[in-house]
């Protein structure tokens, strides 16, 4: 896939980049470079590939999923300029 002259400029205006017209040549050839590597990735049969997020097999250690209020809702409102019955108390924005 060929990367044009135009495409590379809306691609630098996108990235807020200045560019200058060397640059911008060089950069459509890079730019032309990836995009046929990645058609050439797109060739390869993965379907058998397992996907993995490692190169080493493991588990992740999980814990336990127990809803709490943090243990610590006092040290909070010692914080707040008004509090009433463990909850904040701010002013009415709504009518």
């Amino acid at each position: 896939m060929s990367v044009d002259s135009a495409t590379v400029r809306r691609i630098a205006r996108l990235a807020r980049i200045a560019i200058t017209d060397e640059e911008a040549a060089r950069l459509e050839t890079e730019l032309s470079g990836i995009l046929d590597w990645v058609a050439q990735l797109d060739e390869l049969d993965t379907s058998a590939v397992e996907a993995m997020t490692r190169v080493e097999a493991m588990t992740m250690k999980k814990r336990k999923d127990e809803v709490t209020d943090g243990f610590c809702a006092d040290d909070i409102l010692k914080n707040a300029p008004k509090a009433d019955d463990h909850y904040f108390v701010v002013p009415k924005i709504v009518e």
